[in-house]
């Protein structure tokens, strides 16, 4: 049974956030109240074999300011693939590839503690160019739900939230307006996973289903993906924030 104890703490923690797509409003003085499960362990890879965006050091200072106010999971952001060890994964609950790229140097063991870890009930998550990574694992592109085709339009575009009761969708009011670099893929997800957010065609002159964040269930692991945060801004953003806070705890199985 999925557990509801992260609300409060979004509540605590986001109540006095700067813009976002969504408006809300504010109170003077809320506490942050003390989990009531250990914090969520999350090893955050920033890693790069290919293109490296300027926005990693901006990445991983929100997932570190998230966990040092919520106070419901830690982190441990790292670029050394060594860490990526079947004993460093058992006392991870939520692996996160924030930013990589290309072909990143894993020896068959470590594949197989990654593969394993989900499927025995560990959380993913990928965020933008983790679709960009491991071309040549398929296990992993499984994980992702899809692999990186093109990014065909860098604008301010309208992003439909195709369910905004799922946890991971951040609270965020449909459509929404962002500035970002959207991806499209080599295979549409939509069916083998449940899409939260999608690009509307409409809002870049274009034609056809763009999704841009699901989630998906890998033996007894959840795994989450969104196409966003190529900018800092996308980082820096109150929503982005509040669903990468949520995605952690869904993936955590919290």
């Amino acid at each position: 049974m999925v557990r509801r104890v992260w609300p409060l703490l979004f509540v605590a923690l986001f109540c006095g956030c700067g813009s976002s797509p969504t408006s809300a409003s504010s109170a003077t003085s809320i506490s942050t109240p003390i989990p009531s499960e250990p914090p969520v362990r999350v090893l955050m890879l920033t890693a790069t074999a290919a293109f490296r965006h300027d926005s990693i050091p901006a990445a991983r200072s929100a997932v570190a300011s998230l966990a040092a106010q919520s106070r419901a999971f830690n982190v441990d952001a790292t670029e050394d693939l060594h860490q990526l060890s079947a004993s460093r994964l058992a006392s991870t609950d939520v692996l996160m590839f924030a930013l990589t790229s290309g072909e990143l140097a894993f020896d068959a063991n470590q594949k197989t503690a990654i593969a394993g870890f989900v499927a025995g009930g560990g959380g993913f998550i990928g965020i933008h160019s983790a679709a960009d990574t491991l071309y040549q694992w398929p296990e992993y592109g499984q994980l992702v739900g899809t692999y990186f085709k093109e990014h065909p339009w860098t604008t301010t575009a309208s992003v439909i939230v195709e369910d905004q009761g799922h946890p991971a969708a951040g609270g965020a009011e449909s459509p929404f307006r962002l500035l970002e670099e959207f991806y499209t893929f080599q295979r549409n997800p939509r069916g083998s996973v449940h899409v939260l957010l999608s690009l509307d065609p409409r809002s870049v002159d274009g034609d056809g289903d763009f999704p841009l964040a699901w989630t998906q269930t890998i033996g007894r692991g959840r795994a989450y993906y969104n196409a966003l945060g190529h900018f800092d801004a996308t980082w820096n953003d109150a929503w982005f924030r509040r669903q990468l806070a949520a995605a952690i705890q869904w993936t955590a199985g919290r």
